[in-house]
């Protein structure tokens, strides 16, 4: 069986996606029953990190060590990837000593290369590009809370980033309509947008892009390498605040999602994370097992069981 990687949500196919998440909904139903799955015992996971982590190194490292398995963390501080160390290099050797790599970097395409020159799987763990792994958490807190997406509609309300192109592969991988709204000059990459002209739909007004949907979604105004512009980027985005009272022109069971860190007073309100229509606290929980399931599915390739 050839390797499988995950960089991007199209590396799997919607059928393989949609048992994914249910075996993270099983998983977790069974972690918090107290049952013991190690199903990657003695399986080891190299964790390359460029971009700093809280959510990311916790669930990946929890999700090795509940599963049976181990994780070594590696930086350019403490690894010759510091040294200049070719990627392609990197990769092969790596190969020969642990079962996958996951990497949190800035360039996607160090990510490609990995994954070109691997004979282990490679999980996207953030690029500048994407964040497929947090997209399968929102995508099982969804599932969790209100059903299938499937035919339903989500908004993103900020910046074109990561996060916005991710949602973008989500609305055709899982079959949604997606509302994109931010100000002019931070919309996401045109040619995504006309690959996805079919699912995306671009909104300038926060109100009318809310107006009964089932999902919202923001992220920080500016994103890791981007401080030097936050001040600016707080005057643009400054209409575009997630509130309660913004909140209330989605549907009446509407949920709201943040993939966080967040940052109060300035893309969500000082109150929205309370709100009850938020679950962020729960997405934030979901990466550990919706990744459990990622990782059980490409170091073992076995067919991904759905809940029994």
């Amino acid at each position: 069986m050839s390797v499988r990687h995950f960089l991007t949500l199209t590396d799997l196919s919607p059928q393989e996606l949609e048992r994914l998440i249910q075996r993270a909904i099983l998983l977790k139903r069974r972690h918090k029953e107290g049952i013991i799955d190690e199903t990657l015992k003695n399986r080891v996971l190299a964790m390359i990190f460029e971009k700093s982590s809280t959510r990311t190194r916790v669930s990946f490292e929890a999700g090795m060590i509940q599963l049976g398995g181990g994780s070594i963390f590696l930086s350019p501080r403490d690894s010759q990837l510091g040294r200049g160390e070719p990627l392609e290099d990197t990769a092969r050797v790596l190969s020969e000593m642990v079962d996958a790599i996951m990497v949190r970097t800035f360039s996607h395409q160090d990510v490609e290369t990995l994954a070109a020159y691997s004979s282990v799987p490679v999980i996207n763990a953030l690029t500048d590009d994407y964040h497929p792994c947090q997209l399968l958490a929102d995508v099982q807190t969804f599932v969790e809370c209100r059903g299938s997406l499937q035919g339903k509609t989500v908004t993103w309300v900020g910046d074109g980033n990561n996060m916005c192109n991710s949602y973008m592969k989500a609305a055709r991988q899982f079959d949604f309509q997606l509302r994109i709204c931010g100000p002019e000059g931070y919309q996401p990459d045109t040619q995504l947008l006309e690959d996805h002209a079919d699912r995306v739909t671009l909104v300038s007004d926060p109100k009318a892009a809310v107006e009964g949907v089932q999902l919202v979604v923001t992220d920080v105004w500016a994103s890791m390498g981007q401080e030097e512009e936050q001040a600016k980027r707080e005057r643009d985005f400054a209409p575009y605040q997630v509130s309660p009272a913004l909140m209330d022109y989605a549907a009446k069971d509407a949920l709201f999602m943040h993939c966080l860190p967040a940052h109060r007073g300035e893309e969500i309100s000082e109150d929205m994370l309370d709100d009850p229509r938020s679950v962020v606290w729960q997405e934030a929980g979901n990466r550990l097992h919706a990744q459990k399931a990622l990782l059980e599915f490409l170091i073992t390739g076995s067919n991904i069981q759905a809940p029994v």
